[in-house]
């Protein structure tokens, strides 16, 4: 795919959602992964808290605190100038009060510069996520399996496996795309479930192994490129990018230790006048003798 030449905007993602168009998005968090991404014309780019699992090393998402997505957002913006960037609100960062959170995405919106807020969401959140559409931001409403809600969960298992719970998923997407969000994102449900989603909504949704009826899928890049030990099963395995990187970590590794690296072509070098000028300095004056460790 060629380099994105002109911004992907929200329009573009519900144009997709009308001509059938599949729309690809990845997780991204750092501006050099973001530069590769932009490159090749990836359009849509999810900064997620799973940077809580991939980049911090913890076993789930709630550690990650909202300026720690601040800064990861406002990185990969400047590596996918064109992308359509969303940006994860942490765990604890829009709950507690309408106020706190229209509080925290404006502040994620203008220090970021995102160009959407996704909000794993509840039927408490209905009344932030209006005020917040009605204001101008784009939200993205995070439903189906929801990461932060492990603790409830007991774990992280697929949503909506029987009629009541798919049911109450439905229901919940067309609730949310009443209150004003743009978008919607589903993860780990049945097809049936998108399906069914797709069909009582008119907005782009999004899946995260939800079945082929969502208008975009998105998975976590990391996974798809060998990098974590146990990817979902809905994240397809693209590439291997943890053997040649352990390769490159195991060649510097030696070099360094067989005297290898560094040589003169890795150096800068120094002018003959001024290593004369050195060299009589130092007979001159001695250097002190170092002192013993302790």
């Amino acid at each position: 795919m060629p380099a994105l030449t002109k911004k992907f905007t929200l329009t573009d993602l519900r144009a997709a959602r009308a001509s059938g168009m599949k729309v690809p998005m990845l997780t991204c968090y750092d501006f050099t992964f973001a530069r590769l991404m932009h490159r090749v014309g990836v359009p849509t780019i999810l900064v997620g808290d799973s940077a809580g699992n991939v980049v911090l090393g913890h076993e789930n998402t709630l550690p990650v605190p909202l300026h720690f997505m601040i800064q990861l957002t406002a990185a990969v913006r400047r590596g996918a100038p064109n992308a359509l960037l969303v940006a994860d609100m942490p765990f604890g960062s829009y709950h507690g009060s309408v106020g706190r959170a229209v509080r925290n995405v404006f502040r994620m919106v203008q220090l970021s510069a995102c160009d959407c807020v996704k909000m794993e969401a509840a039927q408490t959140q209905l009344a932030a996520i209006r005020e917040l559409s009605d204001a101008g931001v784009a939200i993205m409403a995070h439903l189906g399996l929801r990461p932060q809600a492990v603790g409830v969960l007991g774990g992280y298992r697929a949503q909506g496996r029987t009629a009541e719970e798919a049911m109450r998923i439905i229901d919940l997407a067309v609730a949310m795309q009443e209150a004003g969000a743009a978008s919607i994102l589903l993860e780990a449900v049945p097809a049936e479930v998108s399906a069914a989603v797709v069909e009582a909504t008119s907005v782009p949704v999004i899946g995260c192994g939800a079945g082929p009826a969502c208008h975009g899928h998105v998975v976590v890049t990391h996974d798809i490129l060998g990098l974590t030990e146990h990817p979902p099963k809905f994240a397809p395995p693209m590439g291997d990018a943890a053997t040649p990187l352990t390769d490159t970590f195991v060649r510097y590794i030696d070099q360094i230790g067989s005297g290898a690296y560094p040589t003169a072509e890795h150096g800068y070098g120094m002018p003959t006048s001024e290593k004369v000028k050195l060299a009589e300095i130092l007979r001159k004056h001695p250097l002190p003798a170092p002192a013993e460790a302790k």
